[in-house]
């Protein structure tokens, strides 16, 4: 839509005065500031090259991932399911409780130290290659290209009136990323409900009402984000394209324009010579800013809104070629390797300083750390709660009596058998509701457990005791067992 062109202005009313200005007074000129930047439709060219292979191998890789991964069975069950329903998280052969909430903390800050190693190296490499913006935009504009051509086509189609043909391509552009973004959404849903479940549901048109929500609440995003707002989420939305600056030193890797070599730019024939201009190698044809995701001109220097896709160093590669120059005009290189001319090895020698060490360092211990203790948890967890409605009593046999309730919850795939036993004072007995604990595979079960001792084997107050759960498989041999602290109070 077409906006007028004092659209976001300020207007600023001027008093007209009928007598003549004071003397000494300068007249006060009165200047229009916009307010707001009117958006320009960015029409990204194709481009090829070895950092276009690298995107849309990763495009390939995560969505491959992505797609497949809610269909792929372990077992008799989905491989990557989490559950909300019935508190369930299962990551192929491991099942994780909500009291399993560290390692969920663990791989939070997995994911920010290896953000910060790779920005420090070399700048948004996420932005550029793997974050699912720029999958989902790639996507969509290899979809837009097919269904309306190339770039010029593209600004053709849309510059001329409505026809036939403009609206059969733009209705079906738009089926297509309907399609996809709908598919989207149902897979994103397929990691939370059973996938095939939710198919069979989805046909029978028996979905919850939430999971209807979420599918297309996830498709409409995917739809508005990767068709239409695309450039603008990386460059208003998204924070990380402000704070970007502080993980950034003169050694990070980042898309570098060679001022040195390419200035001054100017037009030329392939013919000519360049020993015989007053030229650099930079033949100022645009294409670094036709290809860019964001439209930013990389000769300008390095901008916020570049996201470090290599696009412009692609297509100014093949420009290259065809002038005869060397390559490397655009290039990923650091600021101190432009300033100082450095080789490759160089240059990658001071990329490993030490801010780089430290966090190559810690990500590789949390790494460690994380791994380890998933291989040694315990194949069950045990909490242990008082009954808080009888603290302590009096029973039968002259015994003092607390009563607590143990959930006993199965972390492992196959039926369990477990023993509780309890020490911490004198002569205490352990009581259940059953002499055989039973929990079947990937389940909880809730124990009414009572300890007593003799009356008057111990004083008044709060005494420590250790609960002692043993697991075996056939209820004969444990193989494994876990304790827990809880208190036993001796009535005055």
């Amino acid at each position: 839509m077409d906006l007028p062109e004092n659209f976001g202005r300020k207007i600023i009313p001027i008093a007209v005065s009928r007598e003549p200005p004071a003397l000494g007074v300068d007249e006060v000129d009165a200047e229009l500031v916009s307010l707001y930047a009117s958006h320009q439709k960015i029409y990204p060219r194709s481009v090829q090259g070895i950092f276009a292979k690298w995107r849309w191998g990763l495009v390939f890789l995560t969505q491959i991932i992505f797609y497949g991964l809610p269909w792929l069975e372990w077992g008799q069950r989905q491989a990557v399911l989490f559950d909300l329903g019935v508190r369930r998280f299962y990551i192929f052969g491991i099942v994780l409780y909500p009291q399993d909430f560290i390692y969920l903390t663990g791989l939070l800050v997995i994911s920010a130290f290896s953000l910060f190693l790779f920005t420090a190296v070399a700048g948004r490499l996420w932005c550029g290659y793997a974050c699912p913006q720029t999958v989902y935009s790639e996507i969509f504009m290899w979809i837009e290209r097919k269904v309306e051509g190339d770039r010029s086509a593209r600004m053709r189609l849309d510059a001329q009136g409505m026809s036939l043909e403009k609206l059969v391509k733009k209705w079906y552009k738009h089926f297509l990323w309907l399609g996809l973004s709908i598919w989207t959404g149902f897979s994103f849903v397929g990691y939370f409900t059973p996938i095939r479940e939710l198919g069979m549901e989805f046909f029978l048109g028996r979905m919850s009402s939430w999971e209807v929500f979420w599918v297309f609440f996830y498709g409409f995003a995917t739809y508005g984000n990767a068709g239409f707002m695309r450039e603008q989420v990386c460059k208003y939305m998204c924070p990380y394209a402000r704070f970007q600056s502080a993980m950034f030193d003169k050694d990070t890797l980042v898309v570098s324009y060679d001022t040195q070599r390419g200035e001054p730019r100017g037009a030329r024939s392939r013919k000519t010579a360049l020993a015989s201009l007053n030229l650099g190698a930079c033949v100022d044809c645009s294409l670094c800013v036709q290809v860019c995701p964001t439209g930013i001109d990389i000769r300008k220097g390095l901008q916020y809104e570049c996201i470090g896709c290599g696009a412009c160093a692609d297509v100014c590669d093949v420009v290259m070629d065809k002038m005869g120059y060397a390559r490397g005009l655009v290039k990923y290189s650091t600021q101190h390797a432009m300033d100082n001319h450095w080789t490759r090895s160089q240059t990658m020698r001071h990329i490993l300083r030490p801010r780089v060490l430290i966090y190559t360092s810690i990500l590789a211990i949390v790494i460690v750390a994380l791994f380890t203790s998933l291989l040694m948890r315990k194949p069950f967890k045990v909490d242990v709660v008082r009954d808080r409605a009888t603290l302590a009593r009096i029973v039968s046999g002259g015994k003092i009596e607390n009563v607590y309730r143990l959930q006993i919850m199965n972390a492992s795939e196959k039926l369990q058998h477990y023993r509780i036993n309890v020490s911490g004072m004198t002569d205490i007995s352990v009581v259940t509701d059953s002499s055989d604990l039973v929990v079947e595979s990937t389940q909880s079960r809730w124990v009414s457990v009572r300890l007593q001792i003799p009356f008057e084997s111990a004083l008044p107050g709060s005494h420590p005791v250790n609960f002692e759960i043993e697991v075996s498989d056939d209820g004969l041999k444990a193989i494994d067992q876990i304790q827990e602290k809880s208190v036993f109070l001796v009535p005055r």
